[in-house]
């Protein structure tokens, strides 16, 4: 936007200059991370100030029926903040009345994404406390860093303040990180997302817990196995968030070939490999920068202001009525 000026209009000028800069600073703030100004962990202090001990109160419940529950609601805020930024869009259902096709229909998703029961029963629990304040993409945001908390890894303070995006991209959830990617694939995707070579090796920590089905690991199915029998990610600890996961790739033991490429990939010994050798000497330098990564992600193009909406119910968008 071009501004000119006189001697004679210097004080109009100067009004046009600072409406030129706010324009051009609030296009700025769509950027990866650019919208954090947005953002504040203490967004929910005054409207709904018992959000957190919510979340976590819902999550535990389901604990105790369901280990793999942590390590799934992480996964779906990775897969939610890839997909259109952190703005719940995973969440959404099919609706053929308003065109949307749901990204949990995408091959990265489908039929492996789990834990949207907890998040229902988590968004049922914060309308009964605070109707139509917490938004379906702050209850991934934060179900996932107190999921890491409870299974015995670290705590970070959660910017929150996002808002729920109205529409899906399927187009974009077909090209999510896959468990079959090569490494510079794997660094493209991440760089994508304003995300760097420390942030991939730490937010690829998050397999330190969890399960995936044996059709996704390196040795596959057994002759006669069911493609979706369950695999321990970590066979020493599977359900405790620590740094294992990196002595696993250093004996060459993970079962994704997209955890194993960060140590064999030729092109690893300049980037990923030097990262995972840090992590596997110290579970506090590992704890630091995946909490600092998993801030970094949570920071990728959040709705915000009057952006997006508050979802009532996290499978479908306001606007029809139900």
């Amino acid at each position: 936007m071009a501004v000119s000026c006189t001697l004679s209009s210097a004080a109009r000028c100067s009004l046009l200059l600072i409406a030129a800069l706010t324009l051009v600073l609030s296009h700025g703030a769509h950027a990866y991370g650019g919208s954090r100004a947005g953002l504040s962990s203490s967004f929910y202090d005054n409207s709904c100030p018992d959000t957190r001990d919510i979340v976590k109160r819902v999550i535990q419940d389901a604990r105790v029926t369901d280990a793999r529950i942590p390590a799934s609601l992480i996964r779906l805020h990775f897969h939610d903040c890839f997909v259109n930024g952190c703005d719940g869009s995973l969440l959404l259902d099919d609706d053929v009345y308003l065109g949307i096709v749901s990204e949990k229909k995408a091959p990265g998703n489908n039929q492996s994404a789990r834990g949207f029961k907890v998040v229902d029963n988590i968004k049922r629990a914060l309308e009964k406390a605070c109707p139509g304040i917490v938004s379906c993409a702050d209850i991934l945001t934060l179900a996932a860093e107190i999921s890491v908390e409870l299974a015995g890894g670290p705590s970070w303070s959660v910017p929150l303040g996002r808002r729920d995006g109205t529409k899906t991209n399927i187009k974009s959830a077909d090209d999510l990180p896959s468990p079959f990617d090569p490494l510079d694939i794997l660094l493209e995707k991440f760089k994508n997302m304003g995300l760097d070579d420390t942030d991939l090796v730490a937010l690829q920590g998050a397999h330190t817990f969890g399960r995936t089905q044996c059709q996704f690991t390196q040795q596959e199915c057994t002759v006669g196995q069911d493609e979706r029998t369950l695999v321990n990610l970590d066979a020493a600890t599977p359900n405790v968030f620590d740094n294992k996961y990196y002595g696993n790739l250093l004996r060459g033991r993970a079962p994704l070939l997209s955890d194993q490429v960060m140590m064999s990939d030729p092109r690893a010994a300049a980037t990923t490999a030097p990262i995972v050798r840090r992590f596997s000497s110290s579970q506090k330098d590992f704890f630091k920068n995946f909490a600092a990564s998993m801030i970094k992600m949570g920071n990728i193009s959040p709705l915000t202001g009057r952006d997006g909406e508050i979802r009532k119910n996290c499978r479908r968008v306001n606007k029809k009525p139900y």
